[in-house]
């Protein structure tokens, strides 16, 4: 088992390893020692672990109950949210006691948003059950709702009191699912650790892999967490370093509303880093071969670059982007593997990059993946 120590406002220990699931009630009651526990999770995560974790948290002396709402993104909502907070009320939570996040980066989000809020703020576990959730969404503190106008656009900063990351969870995902997580595997390579970038090139991480060599599994996971455990403990409330997180995402964003968020995250993400780095090599920013080295890599792990959106359609969507302040947008401009910088780009000039990436992306998408 790894072990991460993320030294943020409120410092939490994040697990990696196997059977951790069954482990959740005592790991809890090193942090927490109230009386109930409202496990939140979604309608297909719930029948697959709820049971054990309950077991465990009721084993550890918690009053437990589960609350399940519908699977996806678009029940990452503010009625999603009301709910739940409702819920917690029921079933008498207060300040004392624990919310447990089970599933995927929208239950993480959503549950994390509950804890933040119910009550001005209660404790919560993150056990996420994704390959997306584990080296991403589930550390940092970052919780959030979409609104109509665009993704994540309410939400707070809420650190867990601890995150269990069981890679024997990913065995249960999609081969899809977990290619999903991979675009955030392949995007702090490319912006922070060159090394690992060249370790995955050599030996990808794939569904394949997860079968033949658990062990190296979570040494990846651990690797992805502890990247984002040293970016999180600089700039924990996203005041300038955590930016370099969002490399690929402002594009991708774009591309996943434009698509009506029919392609996964990591898939947008994806072709959100290389529509990026293709545009920093017309810029003179980037060597010339990276954009085709790291969609090679992304479609090692699975990942499709295909998408039928047109480049105003997903400009538009990119325009309620977070990181956009009136008519500028904070971009993440790659300038070598392992390394990348902020730049402050006015949206013509955003505009611009984002078609001639989005062409460029199109280009080096593999013939299998390109779309009719």
């Amino acid at each position: 088992m790894y072990t991460i120590d993320v030294n943020a406002s409120r410092p939490y220990r994040v697990l990696i390893g196997t059977f951790l699931l069954e482990k959740t009630g005592e790991i809890a009651r090193e942090v927490n020692r109230g009386a109930r526990a409202l496990i939140i999770t979604d309608d297909n995560v719930g029948p697959l672990y709820a049971a054990p974790v309950s077991v465990s948290l009721e084993a550890a002396g918690y009053r437990c109950a589960v609350a399940t709402f519908p699977a996806g993104e678009e029940h990452k909502r503010a009625e999603t949210y009301i709910d739940l907070l409702e819920r917690a009320a029921v079933e008498e939570l207060d300040r004392a006691d624990l919310i447990v996040a089970l599933g995927g980066g929208v239950v993480g989000d959503v549950a994390g948003f509950v804890a933040a809020t119910y009550m001005r703020g209660i404790d919560f576990i993150q056990i996420p059950t994704t390959l997306l959730a584990m080296v991403d969404s589930s550390v940092g503190g970052k919780t959030a709702i979409d609104l109509t106008a665009g993704k994540n656009l309410a939400g707070a900063f809420w650190q867990p009191r601890a995150v269990l990351a069981d890679v024997g969870c990913l065995g249960t995902l999609s081969d899809a699912q977990f290619a999903d997580g991979c675009g955030e595997v392949v995007k702090h390579a490319m912006i922070a650790d060159a090394d690992l970038f060249a370790e995955l090139e050599s030996t990808p991480l794939t569904p394949e892999l997860l079968k033949r060599d658990l062990s190296r599994v979570a040494w990846l996971v651990a690797r992805n967490i502890d990247i984002k455990r040293a970016v999180v403990e600089a700039d924990e409330r996203e005041g300038g370093l955590r930016k370099l997180l969002n490399f690929g995402h402002s594009i991708g964003h774009g591309v996943e509303a434009a698509e009506g968020y029919s392609l996964g995250h990591g898939t947008c993400v994806a072709i959100g880093m290389v529509a990026i780095a293709s545009s920093a090599v017309t810029a003179g920013a980037l060597a010339q071969d990276v954009p085709a080295r790291l969609a090679a890599l992304l479609e090692a792990h699975g990942l499709s670059l295909a998408f039928h959106a047109d480049a105003e359609s997903v400009f538009a969507e990119a325009l309620h982007d977070k990181k956009r302040t009136d008519d500028v947008i904070e971009l993440v401009i790659p300038r070598e593997v392992g390394g990348a910088a902020l730049a402050r780009t006015p949206l013509d000039e955003f505009r611009r990059i984002l078609e001639v990436g989005l062409a460029c992306t199109r280009q080096l998408s593999s013939p299998s993946t390109k779309e009719d």
